[in-house]
């Protein structure tokens, strides 16, 4: 189920097609969709994936509502399209994610997630069409798959597994490179959705990672074997039908175990260094006394305005995103080190917080992208307003020094992005990490000052509360949205 702007719909499944209306998830689908459809939901695995939340929630309409539903012409053109038979609700993820906005923890967990998928579903000689991450999303840490469409009736006799090469693909690959090449995932996808293909990997890894176990069987072998085939050769897209239903099962099964094997190897270990990894262990600028201070100011915030849905940005491992989580709010928290966002995750993940981390350079958000820029859509596009609250800390001298924004346009950003308040540092150029930023640039930042930053963000906010960290050159803020 891939996420459109409100109106717009999905259109690559020939049984069914996503619409979002007014902040309702829709999927129109035909008779052959729905008959698919009632047999997963009916099936042992649906009902067990779906009551501990592993699916996302599915209610086939009533005739009236459906009825109510086609009065308007959006619904009614894209379910004349389709040859409709029925409307299915979902509920709405509280916030879309790509693949290229994860950390690869994610992308591991998504994957997991699909191949034990296949594994319950095989008894009831049900399978998975496809194996993508694009058929999962996060509801905070937790994966959870959408595509309901993607499930169907298999032939008991045959033993494959038609997604197995867009598993490898989507998943092991790319977890791969990114172990062994350091590849960050939105290097990956962004501009390969189907994912990376053997021979690209093969050819970056050097010959001593050609021969690891497994690099061998997933990337080296299918090289080596490819050479040896020829084009014209279709007999290994034939189907090889196996005379006991059982025997296929068991060679199925011994498959996707395989798979799962592969996948767990793959699992992202203890976080790597990085330019940010210490940053919250290391002194940042303050002493504990100053820290703590900044802790209270936060925490009198959450406190007392109880926001329900919060952006962290430049959440680093997350500290001030599991505070507003635990205080009942759900956080999407942003950093574009990818470390940093897989420590939050495991973070948020073992507490069983309300986080979703994501890899995102707010000052490079993420495109629009698919057919038309329509398909998947951009960061700010799903950020726009979704937010009672917004959190900039010790962030914005990095967007002002390293990627040069100007404060103004800053304070529209947040402005756009937050429906109530924000809470943000301000940094002067005394203070030696903004030294450090400006590399012997002092003088391009010598206007700068509390005045200034308070009339830049005047302009779009009412500053509510103030305080500055006696002993340093940081003030923090809270602002409401005029």
């Amino acid at each position: 189920m891939n996420a459109e702007a409100d109106s717009q719909s999905s259109f690559r499944d020939p049984q069914g097609a996503v619409l979002l209306l007014d902040d309702r998830v829709l999927r129109i689908v035909n008779q052959a969709g729905l008959a698919e459809l009632n047999t997963f939901l009916a099936s042992t695995a649906g009902r067990k994936w779906g009551g501990r939340g592993s699916l996302v929630s599915t209610v086939i309409l009533s005739d009236s509502a459906k009825q109510q539903l086609l009065q308007d012409e959006r619904v009614s053109r894209l379910y004349r399209a389709l040859n409709g038979e029925a409307i299915v609700e979902h509920e709405r993820i509280p916030f879309v994610s790509f693949p290229y906005e994860w950390a690869p923890e994610m992308l591991h967990a998504a994957g997991v997630l699909t191949v034990e998928l296949a594994l319950e579903l095989l008894p009831e000689s049900l399978g998975l069409k496809d194996a993508t991450p694009l058929n999962i999303l996060f509801r905070g840490t937790q994966p959870v798959f959408v595509d309901m469409l993607s499930v169907e009736r298999r032939d008991a006799h045959d033993p494959t597994w038609l997604p197995y090469a867009q598993f490898v693909r989507t998943f092991l690959l790319p977890l791969m490179a990114n172990r062994h090449l350091r590849m960050p995932l939105d290097q990956v996808f962004l501009t390969r959705r189907d994912g990376l293909e053997p021979e690209e990997v093969y050819r970056w890894l050097s010959p001593r990672l050609r021969v690891k176990p497994a690099v061998l069987s997933l990337v080296s072998m299918p090289v080596w074997l490819a050479r040896r085939h020829k084009p014209e050769d279709d007999t290994i897209y034939r189907k090889k039908l196996l005379r006991d239903p059982e025997r296929a099962r068991f060679v199925l099964r011994s498959l996707l175990e395989g798979l799962r094997r592969k996948i767990n190897a793959l699992a992202p270990g203890p976080t790597r260094a990085s330019a940010w990894t210490s940053y919250m262990d290391s002194s940042n600028n303050y002493t504990a006394g100053h820290f703590a201070a900044k802790e209270r100011f936060v925490e009198a915030f959450l406190a007392k305005y109880s926001p329900r849905r919060v952006l962290d940005v430049g959440c680093n491992t997350g500290h001030f995103s599991a505070m507003a989580a635990r205080k009942g709010a759900s956080v999407v928290a942003l950093d574009y080190d990818p470390e940093v966002v897989g420590a939050a995750w495991r973070r948020a993940s073992s507490e069983k917080l309300d986080i979703l981390p994501l890899v995102v350079n707010l000052t490079r958000p993420t495109p629009a992208l698919g057919w038309r820029n329509r398909e998947w859509p951009s960061f700010l596009d799903r950020a726009r307003g979704r937010f009672d609250a917004v959190f900039l800390l010790a962030v914005i001298h990095h967007m002002l020094v390293t990627e040069r924004v100007p404060l103004a346009e800053i304070a529209e950003l947040a402005a756009e992005l937050t429906a109530g308040y924000l809470v943000v540092e301000f940094v002067s150029p005394e203070d030696s990490m903004f030294h450090v930023l400006v590399r012997g640039r002092d003088e391009l930042y010598g206007y700068l000052n509390e005045s200034v930053f308070e009339a830049a963000f005047g302009k779009e906010f009412e500053v509510l509360e103030k305080q500055h960290l006696e002993g340093t050159s940081r003030t923090l803020y809270l602002m409401r949205r005029r």
